[in-house]
């Protein structure tokens, strides 16, 4: 009997994976596995990753490896940095006066990583009112290690435009499709910026996004009733 061919992973296809990725040589820096996750004492919820291939939702290297592939297959891939997340840049080094951490309230100590207005920096040096850095990705200039499980090829629509929404917006929109469209119902807050996305929608499904503005304590008035 013919078996047949298992079917290659093509741009715009909706996977769902699970992962773990480790600089070369090194530690655990990012998973989706729960045990994985306790190993870098991260709160992230555990929970297989969905995502359409060739759209910039994962590493472009990792999109790149997996277009030919197959589904329902264990994978590893080492990237340079050059594919993962970049070389370090000297130029991201920077020194900044004491006194801004001061009236921050925050404490310098070599090799604390804080957020410094919405960018991931690491101390490297405290000397006199002087603060020296390092706003470079923590894993730039490494190669890292992605090992990777295809757990299946999505096919169903409804899930493939949930999947899109969660990554979008971080948000769970109600929606139908009907006519050639996706009616989605979103908040009047959130209608503009939704709407950025509309050629997004059209590119990766062929559908028009028609947005329906809802009142803004739906959701409350839903969970209080």
């Amino acid at each position: 009997m013919l078996q047949e061919k298992p079917q290659e992973l093509q741009k715009k296809d909706f996977i769902e994976i699970e992962f773990t990725a480790r600089v070369k040589d090194g530690e655990i820096f990012d998973s989706n596995i729960k045990e994985d996750l306790e190993k870098i004492n991260s709160n992230l919820e555990a929970k297989p990753f969905k995502f359409c291939l060739g759209e910039g939702m994962f590493l472009k290297g990792i999109d790149d490896f997996l277009i030919g592939k197959e589904s329902n297959k264990e994978y590893s891939i080492e990237l340079s940095p050059e594919k993962a997340f970049g070389k370090r840049n000297p130029r991201f080094i920077q020194m900044i006066p004491m006194k801004i951490f001061i009236q921050q309230k925050i404490n310098p100590i070599p090799g604390v990583m804080f957020n410094f207005d919405g960018r991931i920096a690491k101390v490297l040096t405290v000397s006199g009112g002087r603060v020296m850095i390092d706003f470079n990705n923590p894993i730039a200039g490494k190669n890292v290690i992605y090992n990777l499980n295809v757990l299946r090829k999505i096919d169903d629509l409804n899930e493939k435009i949930k999947a899109l929404n969660e990554f979008l917006f971080k948000r769970d929109f109600k929606f139908e499709v009907k006519d050639k469209k996706i009616i989605m119902d979103v908040e009047k807050t959130l209608i503009s910026f939704v709407e950025i996305f509309k050629d997004k929608f059209k590119d990766i499904f062929g559908l028009e996004l028609e947005i329906k503005e809802i009142p803004e304590n739906t959701e409350k008035s839903d969970k209080s009733s």
